[in-house]
């Protein structure tokens, strides 16, 4: 009868303690689950204040852009409606130096190398103002900066040239740098030479002027972490 008394005790004793090791490792279970969950949702919540602290930054920048744009038409509007240009032509006329001010800027610094282009502007330039051509040299970089026709951050870049004319007198040398500072495409004088009479000279000047490759526009994605 004790045997049995005692047997009987265990066997309770075995099913508390196997139902305790049961309710212990639930409760084990929750709580580790209810941390990664809460763990889980404390991430996703930061990456989703992240997200929202990145539109609200694009949307004010976005209002900014749209106040510039506005600011930026009626700027243009005022530096293209002047009656006279930046280098002293008519708007509206149809002269070589006619034209509104931004056709100017954008003839000033062509998008691309064009060495050609370039002589047959300044042999123009000469000819129409009766000076006597003897040359227009300079080296042709076409192949090296054929790959350089766009940026994001485009800078003017340097095409260097020489050119000479002959018969001319001081007062026409004045004429001439003159019609070279007017010139739509920007020049720059480096050197000038004279030798000859007073009134039959020839003159050899070295200077450069400038092209600067088009920017490009990217539109970037932001990935947020």
């Amino acid at each position: 009868m004790a045997d049995t008394e005692i047997l009987t005790k265990r066997m309770a004793i075995n099913k508390s303690n196997a139902q305790m090791v049961i309710v212990v490792a639930v409760a084990a279970f929750v709580t580790v689950f209810c941390l990664f969950a809460a763990k889980a949702l404390w991430s996703q919540n930061s990456y989703q204040a992240r997200v929202t602290t990145a539109k609200e930054k694009a949307h004010k920048q976005l209002q900014e852009n749209i106040t510039a744009y506005s600011q930026l038409t009626k700027s243009y509007q005022a530096f293209v409606s002047t009656p006279n240009n930046v280098i002293g032509g008519l708007t509206a006329g149809t002269g070589p130096n006619d034209g509104n001010n931004g056709k100017i800027v954008l003839d000033a610094l062509p998008p691309s190398y064009d060495f050609p282009a370039l002589t047959s502007t300044l042999e123009k330039i000469l000819t129409d103002r009766g000076f006597k051509v003897g040359s227009i040299t300079g080296t042709d970089d076409q192949l090296n900066q054929q790959q350089n026709t766009s940026s994001n951050k485009p800078t003017p870049v340097p095409m260097p040239f020489t050119f000479s004319v002959s018969n001319v007198s001081y007062a026409s040398v004045g004429q001439l740098v003159t019609a070279l500072q007017q010139s739509i495409r920007p020049i720059q004088i480096d050197t000038m030479d004279l030798s000859g009479g007073a009134s039959n000279m020839t003159l050899n000047i070295t200077a450069h002027t400038y092209y600067q490759p088009s920017k490009s526009l990217k539109i970037n994605k932001q990935v947020i972490k």
